[in-house]
């Protein structure tokens, strides 16, 4: 058969794409191009019989790293690809409206909780944003890498500084720009779309929004997975975790790190961002294996990241996924009061110092991991004190954040006389049940 270019645009690939036929846009892609079943197997490692089952759809088309090869060896761009995985969201010139029907079926009264008094992220512009990931508006400016990185770059500022109402108003376009942007530059593009996403799942997932969360995490997998750089299949993984482990499968949190972990290891750690990546996924594993209750592998990481930090030069934590010593240490309170060893946090966190975190969401976490060292430990009085110093140096750490406002509700209720508590209620602007 003579080879020819895929015409991706003609009525057959439409059709395929739109059907989300991934077997059969292999098949026809392979045939366009005269290839037999054994020619396109010898190019990717599998046999005839493999590619026969995939293209026939006896083989369930899940295996991204399998689909990966397969897109390599015939060409199919990266937007062919998402297109047909159904990764891609539909693009509209607007929004949705917020009075849609679908919008409309639930009464947003009955989504206010007390918790919910006192957020500083309008529960309208959240909204908007599950809006928006359902259906992404076009980009509010002609997209161009240059403009998306400066977007990108002031939306993380947003984030480290605990901006967080800005930062949900500013990531619909981000996200529009980023998808717009992602064929343009094929794998880098799309390395860069995931990392968009990656902010898009720590931000709703510090805000409480698991099920936003979750579709953005998925979406950052695959990008970084098409992307084929294992740095960003590290951030997409840690992104991840923090979804998985609020969904109560740290187990599965702690699969997905080690694997990411591995891969990144398997670059050689030979350049400076790979042997921070390397170093932080460690400290997420540890995280992972203590929330999964795994006490010997969780203090088996965390000391491997002492190792590995301890090679790095000391650096404020500014970048995403980047680490410093201070910052291991800060992740190993968070391993201790989650292992149940609360005294031990306390005593391992008694040496840092905000001055050792560049940005005020970390400052503000170390705090708030303190705090909740101190409440495991039953010492209400030193857990308000620390509350408020998390609220000094990052309100929104402590206003937005679900897991702290509970503690604020529950000194609140349970230990109303104790010094500070009614001076944190007050400044949370936090409700609580009579």
């Amino acid at each position: 058969m003579r080879a020819q270019v895929p015409d991706w645009n003609s009525s057959r690939a439409q059709k395929l794409i739109a059907d989300g036929d991934i077997g059969g846009l292999i098949r026809w892609i392979r045939q366009q191009r005269g290839w037999r079943q054994i020619d396109l197997g010898k190019a990717t490692g599998y046999s005839a019989s493999a590619v026969s089952r995939l293209e026939t759809a006896e083989r369930p088309a899940t295996d991204l790293d399998m689909l990966k090869l397969f897109a390599d060896a015939l060409v199919i761009p990266p937007g062919v690809l998402t297109a047909v995985l159904g990764v891609t969201p539909p693009r509209a010139t607007t929004v949705a409206s917020a009075q849609s029907p679908i919008a409309s079926e639930e009464d947003p009264m009955k989504r206010r909780s007390l918790l919910a008094a006192g957020l500083a992220v309008p529960l309208a512009a959240l909204d908007h944003l599950d809006e928006a990931l359902a259906l992404l508006p076009a980009p509010a400016d002609a997209p161009t890498t240059d403009r998306l990185i400066a977007q990108y770059r002031q939306a993380r500022a947003q984030f480290n500084q605990g901006a967080h109402a800005e930062l949900i108003k500013a990531l619909p376009n981000l996200l529009a720009s980023a998808e717009a942007c992602a064929d343009q530059d094929e794998a880098v593009g799309y390395a860069r779309l995931s990392a968009c996403y990656d902010l898009a799942t720590e931000t709703l997932s510090k805000l409480g929004r698991y099920d936003a969360s979750r579709i953005t995490a998925d979406r950052s997998n695959t990008y970084a997975r098409i992307s084929g750089d294992p740095l960003a299949g590290a951030a997409s993984a840690r992104a991840f975790s923090i979804v998985l482990r609020h969904a109560g499968r740290a187990a599965t949190a702690q699969r997905v790190t080690l694997h990411a972990a591995a891969q990144v290891e398997t670059t050689g750690l030979t350049t400076p961002a790979q042997a921070r990546v390397f170093a932080q996924m460690l400290c997420t594993v540890a995280y992972a294996a203590a929330e999964a209750g795994d006490r010997d592998r969780a203090l088996e990481m965390i000391r491997d990241a002492e190792r590995a930090a301890a090679l790095l030069p000391e650096l404020p934590d500014t970048p995403a996924l980047t680490v410093s010593p201070a910052s291991v240490t800060l992740y190993k309170v968070g391993v201790l009061w989650s292992l149940g060893d609360a005294g031990a946090a306390v005593h391992t966190g008694r040496n840092l110092h905000p001055r050792q975190f560049a940005t005020a969401e970390r400052r503000g976490r170390l705090h708030t991991d303190l705090a909740r060292a101190w409440w495991r430990w039953n010492k209400p009085e030193q857990t308000t004190h620390a509350l408020l110093a998390a609220h000094r140096a990052a309100p929104a750490e402590v206003r937005d954040r679900p897991s702290i406002r509970a503690i604020i509700t529950d000194l609140a209720q349970r230990h109303p006389r104790t010094s500070g508590v009614r001076e944190l209620v007050a400044v949370t602007r936090l409700r609580t049940a009579s």
